[in-house]
């Protein structure tokens, strides 16, 4: 966690359409003493229920929902332009076939150690990281749908995705 300082969600600097849908980010997430983590340009920030929350959509058949699925917190790590090639690779590749942190050239803290107090992955190279705490996450949109033609248009019956609602409980930056 070396470098980072915690600020309140409040006071981010940034633009978060920007920062998501063409920056992206890395979802990132812990099980069994592991990280994984996925590009993503899908989500949002915003306040719900009273809190600072970001959402994120994963879909069925990525790896890293199972370490989202298995922890109760996940980060969101962004990055400056130089990082666009890793932040490439992290979407062709899945953590299922090989350890894409390491090819990537990548360096993650695990959460919940003496170098990491926080409770999920932090990227050593992010600009900044959201870490969040789950607080909701709805088993099917399908029937949510109201414009049908977004459900085709980006859907089959094998590629759903899990909205994920977290409360942001840490803003970091460097």
């Amino acid at each position: 966690m070396a470098n980072f300082k915690k600020m309140d969600p409040k006071d981010l600097a940034g633009n978060p359409f920007t920062m998501i849908g063409s920056d992206w980010m890395l979802i990132a997430a812990q099980k069994d003493g592991k990280a994984n983590a996925m590009t993503a340009s899908w989500g949002g920030l915003g306040i719900l229920w009273n809190k600072p929350v970001a959402f994120i959509f994963i879909r069925q058949t990525r790896y890293t929902k199972e370490f989202v699925d298995s922890s109760p917190y996940f980060s969101l790590n962004f990055f400056d332009g130089q990082f666009k090639k890793e932040l490439g690779y992290f979407g062709r590749v899945s953590g299922r076939d090989e350890d894409k942190i390491s090819k990537a050239g990548m360096k993650v803290s695990l959460g919940n150690t003496e170098e990491n107090p926080l409770k999920a992955p932090i990227f050593d190279d992010a600009k900044k990281v959201f870490v969040c705490r789950k607080l909701f996450a709805p088993k099917n949109l399908d029937e949510s749908f109201i414009e049908k033609e977004l459900l085709e248009k980006f859907y089959n019956k094998d590629s759903q995705h899990t909205l994920y609602v977290g409360e942001i409980e840490e803003l970091l930056t460097k």
